[in-house]
């Protein structure tokens, strides 16, 4: 058996909103830890995993990045060279929702940039929207060595339509190993308004792995997108009013100096 060091987690996802009034949900979740440089590779003698094709489960680099279906590696090692990170040595490992029956929706995909040294030099987060927009937010780590980073920017990009652009988004995140744990906190002048985990333990990556995965949560994709809708509907029942989408930010993705503590 071929030792990947892509990987799974399987764990669980859950929003908290707080204001004006309290909302709560939660999913099980699994995700795929795809190493870049051995993508291509992970579909050799797998019949559950298509790269770059349909399948049960699958991962396109058209889904990401550029989205055009050029090189997804290039593209993030382009982002880390504009933020003047232009280390040829990184290794990339993104984390995200597989495709399931040809169709996806990632509401967050992580890529853990790692030095030559092998310490996590940047984390890049790319955001959707339901309305097929994109943006990026890249963290430059001011301590690679560090276990735990946390990290906080201004809300640049629009997400949900219940809640405004005048926000700040906090960040802690231990990155992939045999679990993986991210905590945001999203907060305005007047507080906390919404706090987000997920949270996951690794799984080896192998066609038993992922035939179990799908098994466990057929339609998982489909759910996440329906979750959304549904819970958008009940937020929009109890009185919670829509804020107007502005354009998206001029940069497809925002540096952020480092800030670790």
């Amino acid at each position: 058996m071929t030792n990947y060091r892509s990987c799974l987690y399987r764990g669980r996802v859950t929003h908290q909103r707080l204001r004006p009034f309290k909302h709560d949900l939660a999913y099980n979740v699994y995700a795929l830890l795809v190493d870049l440089t051995e993508a291509p590779t992970l579909d050799r003698h797998n019949r559950w995993f298509g790269y770059n094709r349909f399948a049960l489960l699958g991962f396109n680099e058209s889904d990401h990045g550029a989205r055009d279906g050029s090189s997804l590696i290039d593209w993030v090692r382009l982002q880390l060279a504009n933020a003047g990170l232009a280390d040829s040595g990184y290794s990339i490992r993104a984390l995200c929702v597989p495709r399931v029956l040809g169709y996806v929706f990632n509401p967050l995909t992580i890529y853990f940039c790692h030095n030559a040294a092998a310490n996590l030099g940047a984390v890049l987060y790319e955001v959707k929207n339901t309305f097929g927009e994109q943006h990026g937010y890249l963290f430059p780590m001011n301590d690679p060595t560090l276990r735990q980073h946390t990290h906080q920017c201004a809300k640049e990009f629009y997400v949900s339509p219940f809640i405004g652009m005048t926000a700040d988004y906090h960040f802690t995140i231990m990155p992939p190993d045999e679990s993986f744990n991210l905590f945001i906190r999203q907060t305005t002048r007047d507080g906390e308004l919404l706090n987000a985990v997920w949270s996951g333990q690794r799984i080896e990556w192998s066609e038993q792995n992922l035939k179990r995965c799908f098994w466990q949560y057929p339609l998982l994709t489909f759910t996440i997108m329906f979750g959304i809708h549904w819970h958008g509907l009940k937020i929009w029942l109890k009185g919670r009013t829509f804020f107007r989408r502005p354009p998206l930010p001029e940069n497809t993705v925002t540096v952020i100096k480092p800030s670790d503590t």
